[in-house]
């Protein structure tokens, strides 16, 4: 099928929920990206960061090929190995003790909003209210909407599940105040990405996880888009020297499979016994299968030095960009998630980076989000800032 053939099957048959632009891809394979017409792109947007380690990786490849000649598909009734080694894995390089295994970052904060209640209702009392903070996402269900403090994904699905409340990012103090009798945890992004690639004040994370202790709360973090060494460590969390209690994943932990995770203590496990929660395609065989080759991959590989080194040199060139264009107000990221904020909507400078051969996103309406692969290399990153600067300034 040609771009035109599939864009016109699509719009003819699917929900238009998406605000697609006019280009199908049909292949990929590192940084790159082709179109149905055969035309080439640089991929600095990586699926929303799930392809953190580009596209067509040959170990997560391999995985998923040795693991679909076995079993695709096994019920949670039973057992099966990719799963187990993807749950040591995490336990093993992480804080957790416990794994639950969904399908996405949804259904992984789903997970969490769940697990928080229930150790609320049966070990403290009745406890049930959770505090997030205002430009978050969490996900598009009516719990993580809900959740999510951004009324433009609430609208039209109201009433919206109560037992939330929201708070400036980044602000201790308006967290601390807000903290009732009702409260049994607070859920935070390390990083806001879908809010505009939003950093929060050196120390932050530290301080909201001291007032956790000091008030017998959950601190539950939202690792979905930054986990899987989006900023440089496994855990957009261990920079901080931290320890949650719970964190959740998606995205990137599958290399492009669809798989959610929530991590947590074996103490706080223990309230979600046999029939409390499940998923049936949780734990998947060769979502973990793909899973593994992941992780292993990013511990092993240099994959995460790679990506701190890029990530500074990308972000000194935008910050370049912010003294010498007036429409470019703001560079910020960590790793390799960044943000370069414009004076105006960015959205067709991302329509016009597509048509020269760049896929990049738009955020927070203004906010030019790159998310490239952590395997990028130096002339990759080059190449990429080079069309996104020229795009700039033929608009400015």
């Amino acid at each position: 099928m040609t771009n035109r053939e599939i864009i016109e099957a699509t719009d003819r048959t699917q929900v238009g929920v998406y605000a697609r632009y006019p280009v199908a891809f049909v292949r990929g394979r590192g940084a790159r990206l082709w179109d149905a017409d055969g035309r080439e792109y640089l991929d600095f947007f990586t699926g929303l960061a799930v392809n953190n380690l580009g596209h067509g990786h040959p170990r997560v490849l391999g995985a998923i090929r040795a693991q679909s000649e076995k079993l695709l598909h096994a019920s949670n009734v039973y057992y099966n190995e990719p799963a187990a080694r993807l749950g040591e894995l995490l336990t093993c390089y992480s804080f957790a003790e416990r794994i639950f295994f969904c399908n996405s970052g949804a259904e992984a904060n789903e997970a969490a909003i769940k697990l928080a209640r229930k150790h609320g209702a049966e070990r403290q009392g009745g406890r049930y209210e959770i505090l997030t903070t205002f430009n978050s996402f969490h996900g598009r269900t009516i719990a993580t909407i809900s959740a999510t403090g951004q009324e433009k994904y609430q609208s039209g699905f109201q009433p919206l599940l109560p037992g939330f409340r929201y708070v400036p990012f980044g602000d201790v103090a308006a967290l601390s105040q807000a903290v009732r009798k009702e409260t049994v945890g607070i859920l935070v992004e390390p990083i806001q990405g879908e809010g505009g690639v939003v950093i929060p004040p050196p120390g932050y994370l530290r301080d909201v996880r001291r007032l956790c202790d000091d008030h017998g709360l959950l601190l539950i973090l939202d690792e979905v888009q930054v986990g899987m060494g989006r900023t440089g460590t496994l855990f957009a969390h261990e920079q901080d020297g931290i320890r949650p209690d719970v964190v959740t994943l998606a995205k990137a932990l599958g290399g492009g499979v669809p798989i959610g995770a929530m991590l947590t203590t074996e103490t706080l496990a223990a309230v979600l016994g046999a029939g409390a929660h499940g998923s049936t395609f949780g734990g998947n065989p060769l979502a973990c299968a793909a899973g593994v080759a992941v992780v292993e991959t990013l511990l092993g590989d240099g994959v995460l030095e790679n990506c701190r080194v890029l990530g500074r040199r990308m972000l000194e060139r935008l910050e370049r960009l912010c003294g010498e264009l007036p429409m470019a107000r703001d560079a910020r990221g960590r790793g390799l998630i960044l943000g370069l904020e414009l004076d105006r909507p960015g959205r067709p400078f991302v329509a016009a980076a597509l048509e020269r051969g760049l896929v990049v996103n738009c955020t927070a309406d203004r906010v030019i989000r790159l998310l490239p692969p952590l395997t990028i290399s130096a002339a990759e990153a080059d190449e990429g800032l080079e069309i996104l600067e020229s795009v700039l300034r033929a608009g400015a």
